[in-house]
Parts: structure tokens; sequence; C-alpha cells
């Protein structure tokens, strides 16, 4: 399968050609199409700094401009102060045709990530919303998500198995109960799993980001891309180890080893090669963001 075919997808064991509505999430979206990160953009808005999770790889920082990683941002701002700098790149950069929120927690357990959703979608129709979630709270929130327009879900999923699971994540608190072990690793996985399968019914396009760690999921990931594709899952994003927190002491995966398993996983299911891992405020094509002129502007005018 090439980087740029679109496969049907297969919901609840029927297959389900993609509509132009899908291809065009696709086609536009540089994170789901290689092509399309070339001519497009996409903007992050920080707008969710509480997580319901804590991964053994994860420190969030809030105000580290030379820092790029997922969970990092320069200021975290309110929905309205999110619009305002929608207004701001979209007037500057036509090529921006995502908004989407990513952090720097997690964006299901914010309440701000909604009413976000609901401003710039009602004042921009066309332009693509998309979401990056834990996967905990999907099952929860997806009917909310599907009257907001919220179209494209991306759920990082580092563990089917939750003797590996318990491996990689410290706790889970949900309905304000604090989870840990097995016991977190499965509720987690069980809800991932769940909320991928009601996404996909409701004809979202879903990918799926992975963190191979050496010495503990960099064997596993092979079932979790098999499970997904039998989901009906899009395209699957295994991204290396940044080496932090309680995992600053494993050596990640060279560029080689991760371009080797990924050709080995694309025989499974269509792999992400171009990712950045990007901060929770990126702005701009990949690799080419433009989010500091902003920033700069916010804090002046405030």
């Amino acid at each position: 399968m090439s980087e740029e075919t679109f496969p049907v997808a297969n919901v609840g064991g029927r297959e389900v050609p993609y509509d132009p509505e899908q291809l065009r999430r696709i086609r536009e979206h540089p994170c789901f199409s290689e092509a399309a990160c070339h001519a497009f953009g996409r903007m992050h808005l920080p707008v969710a700094p509480k997580c319901n999770i804590q991964c053994k790889y994860c420190v969030r920082s809030f105000d580290c401009v030379n820092e790029s990683r997922p969970g990092v941002t320069s200021q975290v701002l309110k929905p309205q102060e999110a619009l305002a700098r929608v207004d701001q790149v979209i007037e500057k950069y036509h090529y921006i045709k995502v908004v989407a929120v990513a952090g720097p927690g997690e964006p299901l357990a914010n309440e701000e990530t909604f009413e976000t959703f609901r401003l710039v979608g009602e004042k921009y129709p066309n332009l693509i919303l998309c979401i990056s979630t834990n996967g905990l709270l999907l099952p929860d929130r997806i009917q909310e998500l599907d009257k907001l327009g919220v179209c494209n879900i991306t759920v990082t999923m580092n563990a089917i198995d939750p003797e590996i699971g318990q491996q990689i994540y410290d706790y889970v608190t949900y309905n304000g109960k604090k989870y840990e072990g097995l016991e977190a690793a499965t509720l987690l996985r069980d809800h991932q799993l769940k909320g991928i399968e009601e996404a996909l019914k409701l004809k979202k396009i879903v990918k799926v980001n992975t963190v191979l760690i050496p010495g503990i999921n960099d064997k596993h990931v092979f079932d979790i891309a098999r499970k997904i594709k039998s989901m009906g899952v899009f395209i699957h994003n295994v991204m290396p180890l940044i080496p932090q927190y309680k995992f600053a002491h494993i050596k990640p995966p060279s560029p080689e080893e991760k371009r080797k398993l990924q050709e080995e996983l694309g025989k499974i299911i269509k792999q992400m090669r171009h990712c950045r891992q990007c901060r929770s405020d990126a702005i701009g094509r990949l690799g080419c963001d433009v989010q500091q002129e902003f920033q700069s502007r916010t804090k002046e005018q405030a």
C-alpha cells in the first residue's frame, strides 16, 4: 500500500469506503497525509492544562520557547484568546487548514477544549477540527466532539497488554478515583479501544500514536498495529521516546532503528513517517513553525 493510498475502513467487520468529505480531511491534514504536509499547515491551541493520567515519559512545561516536544507550550490560552489567535494566524497564513487541541495536558479533561472548538467551528466552519487524546475519556465525550464537528482524532496508545501498560503509566484518574498498576492500565486500554470503536462508527478519521520505548513496548508495537488495523484505524504513528522523567535513563531508538521498524509495521498498517513530535502550541507547516511570532504579539496585547 502506497503512502497516499486511502483504503476502505473496516468498521464493525464491514468494509466502508471513505466518502469525499473524509478524503478531504485526510488530504488537507498534514499529519494524516505526507503530501499535505508540504502544502498545508496546522495550528495547536494550548487550552488544556489539566491531565488525567501520568505517563512515565511525560513532563509538561508551560514556558519553554526553545524546546520542541509534546506537552510544551509558552502559554496556556483561554478559549476567547484561542479564537483571537486563530483570527491572527488565518489572516496571515492562508495555508492553515487544521485547528487542533493537543494539550499541554489531556484535552478531554478540560472544558476549555469544548468551548474552544465551539467558538472556532462557528466562525470557521471549513477548517478541519482535530484533537489528540490519551483516550481515557473518549467513550464519554465522543458524542460532544461529534456535535462540535471534530472530525480527526489521534489517540496515544502505548500498549494493548495491561502487563506492558502498567510499566508505562504511573496512574490513571477517572471519575474522581485514582487507579494504579494493572488496574489503571486495563482501564485505560479498555476505554481507548471503546473510544476508537465509537469514533469510527461516527466516521471520524483516526490516527494512533505509539511512543516507542526500547525494552518495554518495542516488540509489542506489532500487536498494537494489528489490533488497530483490524478496527479500521487509518494511520499509525510510531514516535521515538524522548528520555525524561522516570524514563530518562532509557536510550531512545535511533532514526535507523525507527525506520526499519516502520518498514515492518507498514506491512500491517499505513505508517506516518513525517512526524515532528510537535509542541502543544505549534503553528505552521510541519518542520516550519511560526508560533513564536504570535506568542510575542499576544503578550504585547496583554
